[in-house]
């Protein structure tokens, strides 16, 4: 009998808005597939309690001896997807951590995350200790346990890293300009906003994000489609997408439809046809607005 389960929670106090989401998630018994790890303005924390998580930059790394393999994956921000091989068993915690907070929780800026492996071993960013906090998730029998020690695990982290070099405001300010808008406007508007020149704020956007401000913004745009979709999907209903594009701020259809083919491989129709039993279960609501 095959079953699949996400539960979602909040990690408790003095996390801020630096963890965005935090879903716990287990399927049995499914068909093993291919799945597609979309691109977001989040980066990716996985914590896996069932065997390494899998994947490749195409399927067929994904599916072949030279696919990374880690137990802990940190994600950085990236503009094609990731192939992770789905077993027909698996479990984890998955948590969307902002941008702006990797320099406290992870210890770097995001941008350091950005390399054509799209994921990276969360020991190697993280150290020993995260390997242990591995094992004891491991070893919770409950999802609540699960998060309370994973939130105290980042609360501890973030008090270390209070000290740290700060993101400049300029970049903080750029960032949440962008996100107020979802991904509207230009980057004129932008760099006068935050009063630096377009080149100059692409420039130091760039180095602590590991994207152009362009390239925030058509994630954050596409992650507000993509959301609205799963939403009427999860509700039952077939997605207007002509009218998906017309609220998300997209000059037409073709241009979601362009963005969609970018950031998952395939057309919007392929894509769900591919995620829709996971969208009924639940999942594919990370990094909400």
């Amino acid at each position: 009998m095959s079953s699949q389960e996400f539960v979602r929670a909040g990690l408790g106090r003095g996390l801020g808005g630096m963890v965005v989401s935090a879903v716990g998630y287990r399927s049995q018994g499914i068909p093993p597939a291919l799945h597609r790890g979309l691109p977001s303005p989040y980066l990716t924390l996985i914590f896996s309690l069932d065997g390494p998580v899998i994947g490749g930059v195409t399927p067929e790394q994904a599916q072949g001896p030279d696919a990374a393999r880690t137990e802990i994956v940190v994600g950085g921000l990236h503009q094609r997807p990731a192939y992770i091989v789905q077993p027909g068993s698996e479990a984890g915690v998955q948590l969307a951590v902002h941008p702006l907070a990797a320099r406290t929780l992870l210890g770097l800026p995001a941008g350091a995350l950005t390399s054509d492996d799209l994921v990276t071993s969360g020991t190697a960013v993280l150290g020993k200790r995260a390997a242990d906090i591995h094992e004891r998730l491991c070893e919770q029998r409950s999802w609540e346990d699960r998060f309370a020690m994973l939130g105290a695990y980042l609360r501890e982290r973030a008090a270390e890293g209070e000290d740290g070099t700060p993101v400049r405001s300029e970049v903080a300010e750029a960032w949440a300009w962008l996100a107020r808008h979802r991904g509207a406007g230009t980057l004129t508007g932008l760099a006068d906003h935050v009063s630096l020149s377009p080149r100059r704020l692409t420039s130091v956007f760039q180095a602590e994000t590991g994207l152009s401000p362009k390239q925030a913004a058509r994630l954050m745009r596409f992650q507000h489609a993509r959301n609205t979709v799963v939403r009427a999907v999860a509700a039952g209903r077939a997605p207007d997408l002509a009218r998906v594009a017309a609220d998300c701020g997209y000059f037409d259809h073709s241009h979601l439809v362009r963005d969609f083919r970018q950031y998952t491989g395939v057309s919007p129709t392929a894509w769900l046809a591919e995620e829709c039993r996971n969208i009924q279960a639940g999942g594919h609501l990370y990094g909400e607005e």
